[in-house]
C-alpha cells in the first residue's frame, strides 16, 4: 500500500515527528485542564536516536502516550485508518500523481515507515497509567501487541531500516547529515525542540541544541517566510499531500491581538460532506495548543479552511462552550470569514475555477445562514447555465448578458443537467434567447428559497408561478374556448393538481406541471421526507399548450362528447407525461403503461 502512495521516502520522518508534536501538544493541554494528572512538562521534546550498528532510527517523545486500546484502535486496526477504502481508491487511480494525493485524505502517515523499514516497533505508555504497550509489525498484514512494565511515558517508534538503495531513492537514514536535512526541510517550524542523541550540546552540561528553529511560522513576518515553508506547514496541519491553493497570513491588533495562518486547500478532503468531518482550524493561546477543529473560529461552510489561530488574551483552559459565546472570538471569526471570502474573490480565474470545482457545494451552504456575507457569497457563485455547456457563469456575468426587456434571473432546479435542459419548462425561455441557470446540487433547492434577488434583479424559477416573457397574452376568446375543458380536467385530476390552466411557457410540449410562486418543490419535499420530516403533499398546477394538437384534439373531443369514457384515460396520460417530462415519479407506473399500451394498440 505505502509503495503505491509515496514517491518521496523522506516523508516518513516528517510524519513521525508530526505525530510526536501532536502528542506533546495534548500532554501540555491535559496538564493544564486536569490538575490531578501528575506529569513533568518541564522538558517536553522529540528525540531522534540513531544506532548505526543495529541500523535503527528511533523517534521518541515524552508526550501524552497511548493506552493499549488506543494502540489497537489508532495503529493496529486497518479500518480505522481507512486503509481498505484507500486501497479501493488506489485501484481506481492509476496515475502516480493521483495515487500520491490520496495519502493525505486517509491519515495513514504512520504506515509510511514501512517504505524504509523491514520492521517497526512501537513502545508507549499513556500519561497517568502504569502499564505500557509494545506493538510490532513487519508491514505484511499482521502485528504483535503485548502489555509491558517499565515503559517510559510517551511513545517511541523504532525503525529497523532497510539497506540503502540509491536506485530506489532509499537513502541511509542512519546518516546524521540526512536526518538533519530532513528535519530542517520539513519540521523546522515544530514548536517543540527536536534533538538528536549524540549531537553536541551548545555548552557543556546543557541539553543538545535542537535541530529545528521552533519559531512559530504564524508569528514571523510574511517577508521572512518562504513559500516552501508555508507549504510544509500546511501539510503538517492538514495531513494533505499537495501544496495549498492559497495561503492567508494575517495579524489582528488592538484590544484583542491574534495571528492567523490559514490555507485554502487545492483538493477537497474525503470527509468534506460527512457529518463528523473535521473543521480544520486549530486554536492556540500564546503558542500553546488548545484544541483542534475549533468550530467557533469558522462557520461550517468554510470547514475546508485549514490552519491555526493564535490568540493572545484567552484563558488556557477555555472550553468549546465558552468559546462559542466569547465576544472577542466572535470578532475574530467575522474578520477571518471576510478575509477568506475576499481572498477567494481576488484569486485568478483559473485558480478560482479549481477552488469552485472542489468546494463550491460547501460554499453555497453559506447562503443559508450567513446573511452578513450573502452578497459576497452570491458574487462568488459559479453556476451552470444554458449559455455554455462547459463553463459555469457568475451572477454578474449573467446580468450583463440579460436580454432587453428581461427583468428576472431565471433558474431551474433538477437532479441533472440533462433533465433540466430537456424539461418543457425551458421551451419558451430558450425560444426567446433567455439564459436559464441550471441548478442540480441538493443545496440549490434550499438556498434559492432564501435568496430573492441579486443586483436588484429577482431570482425566478421557470417552473413556478406565472411567467411574463413579454409575449402576447392568450386571447380571451381562445381562453373561453378551453374553459369547459380546463374546468373538467381540474375535477378529473383533483387528487393530483389544484388547478389546470393554459400556458405561455410551452412551445412544443403538450403540457407541464408548475408550482405556485411560494410552493415547495417536489425535490425539496422528497429531501425533507428523507430526513424524517413529515411533509404534506403539495398539489401543483397543470399547464396546457393551447397550440399543441393533443390539447386541441382533447378540447374538440370533450366538446363533442363530454361523457366519452376515453377522456378520463387521456387526462391521466396527459398528466403522467407532464410528470415524467420533468423527471417526476408516477404514483402508479403499471396503470400508466397499461393505459398507454391500450391506446397505442387502438391506434394501429
Amino acid at each position: 500500500m505505502v509503495h503505491s502512495i509515496y514517491s518521496n521516502k523522506d516523508i516518513f520522518l516528517r510524519e513521525l515527528i508530526s505525530n510526536a508534536s501532536d502528542a506533546l501538544d495534548k500532554l501540555r493541554l491535559e496538564s493544564l485542564v486536569n490538575k490531578e494528572l501528575e506529569v513533568d512538562t518541564s522538558d517536553l521534546h522529540v528525540q531522534l536516536e540513531i544506532d548505526k550498528d543495529q541500523r535503527t532510527l528511533t523517534v521518541r517523545d515524552n508526550g501524552i502516550g497511548m493506552s493499549h486500546d488506543e494502540v489497537v484502535s489508532l495503529i493496529g486496526t486497518i479500518a480505522k485508518s481507512g486503509t481498505a477504502e484507500l486501497l479501493k481508491r488506489l485501484r481506481e487511480s492509476p496515475e502516480q500523481q493521483q495515487r500520491a494525493e490520496l495519502i493525505g485524505q486517509f491519515g495513514v502517515g504512520f504506515y509510511s515507515t514501512f517504505m524504509v523499514a523491514d520492521k517497526v516497533t512501537l513502545v508507549t505508555r499513556k500519561a497517568g497509567e502504569s502499564q505500557g504497550t509494545r506493538w510490532e509489525s513487519a508491514g505484511e498484514g499482521t502485528y504483535e501487541i503485548e502489555s509491558i512494565e517499565d515503559a517510559p511515558q510517551g511513545t517511541s517508534v523504532t525503525l529497523h531500516l532497510k539497506a540503502e538503495d540509491s536506485d530506489d531513492q532509499l537513502f541511509d537514514y542512519t546518516a546524521e547529515w540526512k536526518v538533519r536535512e530532513i528535519v530542517k526541510k520539513y519540521s523546522d517550524f515544530i514548536a517543540w525542540p527536536i534533538r538528536l542523541q549524540g549531537a553536541e550540546p551548545a555548552e557543556e552540561g546543557e541539553t543538545p541544541a535542537p535541530l529545528n528553529s521552533m519559531k512559530a511560522l504564524w508569528a514571523r513576518p510574511k517577508s521572512e517566510v518562504a513559500a516552501e515553508e508555508y507549504n510544509e506547514f500546511y501539510k503538517h496541519v492538514s495531513h494533505d499531500w499537495t501544496d495549498p491553493l492559497e495561503t492567508i497570513h494575517m495579524r489582528g491588533e488592538g484590544t484583542f491581538e491574534y495571528e492567523a495562518l490559514l490555507f485554502i486547500p487545492a483538493r477537497a478532503p474525503f470527509d468534506l460532506f460527512m457529518r463528523d468531518g473535521h473543521r480544520g482550524v486549530q486554536l492556540y493561546v500564546k503558542r500553546v495548543f488548545i484544541m483542534d477543529d475549533c468550530e467557533a473560529l469558522t462557520p461550517r461552510y468554510l470547514r475546508f479552511v485549514k490552519g491555526v489561530v493564535d490568540a493572545h488574551d484567552l484563558s488556557l483552559n477555555i472550553s468549546r462552550e465558552i468559546l462559542q459565546q466569547d465576544r472577542q472570538i466572535q470578532v475574530v471569526r467575522r474578520r477571518l470569514v471576510k478575509k477568506v471570502l475576499s481572498t477567494l474573490k481576488e484569486l485568478p480565474a483559473d485558480r478560482y475555477a479549481t477552488f469552485w470545482t472542489e468546494f463550491g457545494r460547501a460554499l453555497k451552504e453559506g447562503l443559508l445562514d450567513d446573511a452578513e456575507n450573502r452578497e459576497t457569497l452570491l458574487d462568488l457563485l459559479r453556476l451552470p447555465s444554458t449559455h455554455s455547456a462547459d463553463e459555469p457563469t457568475s451572477l454578474r456575468e449573467y446580468v450583463e448578458r440579460m436580454q432587453d426587456g428581461q427583468s428576472a434571473i431565471y433558474y431551474m432546479t433538477g437532479e441533472s443537467r440533462a433533465m433540466v435542459e430537456n424539461s418543457p419548462h425551458l421551451e419558451a425561455f430558450l425560444a426567446k434567447g433567455y439564459e436559464v441557470l441550471i441548478l442540480t446540487d441538493p443545496v440549490d433547492e434550499v438556498w434559492v428559497e432564501q435568496v430573492s434577488e441579486y443586483d436588484g434583479k429577482q431570482l425566478q424559477s421557470v417552473a413556478k408561478g406565472q411567467v411574463d416573457l413579454g409575449s402576447e397574452e392568450i386571447p380571451a376568446e381562445r381562453s373561453e374556448g378551453f374553459a369547459p375543458l380546463l374546468s373538467w380536467l381540474g375535477t378529473a385530476l383533483a387528487a393530483d393538481v389544484k388547478e389546470v390552466r393554459l400556458s405561455t411557457r410551452l412551445t412544443t410540449s403538450a403540457a407541464c406541471i408548475v408550482g405556485d410562486e411560494h410552493d415547495i418543490t417536489p425535490t425539496l419535499e422528497k429531501m425533507y421526507r428523507a430526513m424524517g420530516q413529515e411533509m404534506p403533499h403539495t398539489k401543483r398546477i397543470l399547464e396546457l399548450n393551447p397550440e399543441h394538437s393533443l390539447v386541441t384534439g382533447l378540447r374538440d373531443a370533450f366538446t363533442a362528447d363530454p361523457e366519452a369514457p376515453a377522456l378520463g384515460e387521456t387526462a391521466e396520460l396527459l398528466y403522467g407525461m407532464a410528470l415524467l417530462a420533468e423527471g417526476g415519479e408516477l404514483a402508479d407506473p403499471s396503470r400508466f403503461t397499461r393505459l398507454l399500451a391500450d391506446r397505442l394498440a387502438r391506434s394501429l
